[in-house]
């Protein structure tokens, strides 16, 4: 409905500078357009309202009820807006409330269920001569040699979900997955390495070490209490940034093992993500140095080299520096960041050509990544009408509101917390099973566990507004009432079954000639045809819970219209319009779950 609200909206814009004009008040329409038309606040006012005549009143001195009757009197001529329109109505001290015509709903009804996006346009590109802009969305981001655990969770599935609706809109979607595969912590592994297996590391493309995260914490264990270690860490650190043969063997060898990791996990969440360490950058640090020094940016304080930023303060009220370079000479994670943000929007074969760039992290990292972009603007990095956002998000939490852990105390890891859900979802089907007294084999069984249970985990996520934290429940995001995960999948499978009982042929329906009259059909038929707005306004706000929240009333809709009037049991011109409404249903459902990230289910 969203080409139809900008259609009115236009309509309503020309006639109000119109009537400016006549009343020499021109310059007065910039200030006053903002939402000329919005959503009516309750059914029986139509479906949009104009306040216009009440902001008219104060700017003509006149009565708005009497701007309101000419403005209906004029509109009533136009031949758009009476094809658009079935009336208007005068309401209260002169809001014109607008009621569309009940064809223009019908209409739509049936080009969404022909349209494969469900009615939500692709994005339209301003430059004709040029493919649709490219967005680079940075998630997930793992650390070599340790483990994902749940705070890698949001990320991953935030950032997946955003690039997926940016695809279905028609972007040209770059996903990278920057991942810490460099510093001095490779220092301390490689000298593990040696000490374990073989100093001169022989052989080395034959070391399998089959626990990463303990070899990892015992190598920490080591630098922290052994001087010698230590020592020998840092001088491997010099060889590895040096590029010596045996230790960039030895750092391949630490990243390939994480990466069979990483892998397992994106297969398991049906991730796709192209790896692009921080190690991919080096060779563009020093020119970071050199740009910022050369347009007067960087300044040396202490020995390091570093940017104060403007508008951010320490306690004391002094400028926080971002430190572009240490007093050793070693680089930080801003000059990184820089250069990848540098190179993102760079022009290819150079960089990516990005016109945006999402960074999707915890909301721990604002104002590092706030420190990074008033550098890089400073600097010029940021092209004209590119932009950067930062997607923040909170902490995952138990349900005693303590950030999420094991009872020892540990961070949960991903793996672990996925296969607990999985395993959750199958006894509560196999509890289900036993009391409907059905029987489905093994492959039903541990496929529709799997569905359940990781599309639960995400969509727990997702649901939540992602600046807030959330408090993570098994028994809340695997039940099937309240907006959950299997709620949505259930309503799906209703549809499902539906169409099983039908005895026409889905492919052979015609529904040219549906029609509605009762209120259930039309409270269904304007809430399937919010879709494309709730799209679009992700596209701007990065919100995926809105997303949520829509899928959540599109059901509870559904499953009352479900409730409230019969499908099958009625003649056949009703049975057909109310199939409409299921199809199309059904066809948002399964759209609007796939840009969650989530596998659908025919029957459960």
């Amino acid at each position: 409905m969203l080409l139809i609200f900008n259609e009115l909206t236009t309509i309503f814009e020309e006639f109000l500078l119109d009537n400016l004009k006549k009343n020499n008040k021109e310059e007065e329409f910039e200030k006053i357009r903002k939402n000329i038309i919005t959503e009516s606040s309750k059914e029986e006012f139509g479906d949009f309202q104009c306040n216009i005549c009440l902001v008219l009143s104060k700017t003509y001195k006149r009565q708005p009820r009497e701007i309101a009757m000419e403005f209906i009197k004029n509109l009533n001529r136009n031949k758009r807006l009476s094809n658009l329109c079935q009336d208007l109505e005068i309401a209260g001290p002169g809001f014109i409330n607008i009621k569309l015509n009940n064809q223009i709903f019908i209409e739509k009804i049936k080009s969404n269920i022909e349209c494969s996006r469900a009615g939500v346009p692709l994005a339209s590109n301003n430059n004709k001569n040029s493919s649709l802009e490219k967005i680079v969305v940075d998630f997930s981001s793992p650390n070599i040699a340790k483990e994902m655990h749940v705070g890698h969770l949001r990320s991953t599935i935030i950032g997946d979900s955003i690039s997926r609706i940016f695809e279905f809109r028609g972007y040209n979607v770059l996903r990278l997955n920057h991942i810490g595969d460099w510093g001095t912590q490779f220092g301390m592994l490689i000298t593990q390495l040696r000490d374990l297996y073989s100093s001169d590391l022989k052989g080395i493309e034959n070391i399998e070490i089959k626990d990463l995260v303990e070899f990892y914490k015992a190598s920490k264990k080591r630098f922290d209490n052994e001087k010698e270690f230590q020592n020998r860490s840092r001088e491997e650190v010099v060889k590895l940034q040096s590029g010596d043969n045996e230790s960039i063997q030895a750092w391949n060898l630490l990243c390939n093992q994480s990466r069979k990791e990483f892998d397992e996990i994106y297969k398991t969440l049906n991730i796709k993500i192209k790896e692009r360490g921080e190690s991919f950058y080096n060779p563009y640090l020093k020119s970071i140095v050199e740009d910022l020094n050369l347009k007067k940016i960087l300044i040396e304080d202490q020995g390091a080299k570093c940017v104060f930023l403007e508008g951010m303060t320490n306690k004391e009220g002094k400028a926080l520096p971002l430190i572009i370079q240490k007093k050793d000479g070693g680089f930080n994670y801003a000059t990184t960041d820089l250069a990848a943000l540098k190179y993102r929007f760079n022009n290819e074969p150079n960089g990516d050509n990005a016109s945006r760039i999402i960074y999707v992290t915890d909301h721990g990292q604002a104002n590092h990544f706030a420190g990074v972009f008033q550098v890089a603007k400073r600097a010029n990095w940021i092209p004209e009408n590119c932009q950067v956002d930062h997607v923040p998000f909170g902490l995952v939490q138990g349900i005693d509101g303590k950030k999420l852990k094991t009872r020892e105390g540990e961070t949960i890891r991903l793996k672990d917390l996925l296969s607990e859900s999985i395993k959750r979802a199958k006894e509560d089907l196999l509890k289900r099973l036993d009391n409907e007294n059905r029987h489905e084999n093994k492959e039903f069984i541990s496929n529709t566990s799997r569905v359940i249970g990781i599309g639960a985990v995400k969509y727990a996520d997702l649901s939540q507004n992602r600046i807030t934290n959330y408090q993570f429940s098994f028994d809340k995001m695997l039940s099937l009432n309240g907006n959950t995960a299997p709620y949505l999948l259930y309503t799906l499978v209703r549809i499902s079954g539906i169409n099983r009982k039908n005895n026409i042929s889905q492919t052979s329906i015609n529904f040219e000639n549906i029609s509605f009259s009762h209120k259930a059909e039309w409270k269904l038929t304007k809430k399937l045809l919010k879709f494309d707005e709730v799209i679009i306004s992700i596209e701007q706000d990065l919100m995926p819970n809105r997303l949520c929240n829509y899928l959540f009333e599109l059901c509870q809709t559904f499953n009352r219209f479900y409730d409230q009037v019969p499908i099958l049991k009625v003649e056949n011109n009703t049975k057909i319009s109310r199939l409409a409404l299921c199809t199309l249903t059904a066809k948002t459902l399964k759209l609007s779950l796939e840009l969650l990230g989530i596998e659908t289910l025919e029957r459960m």
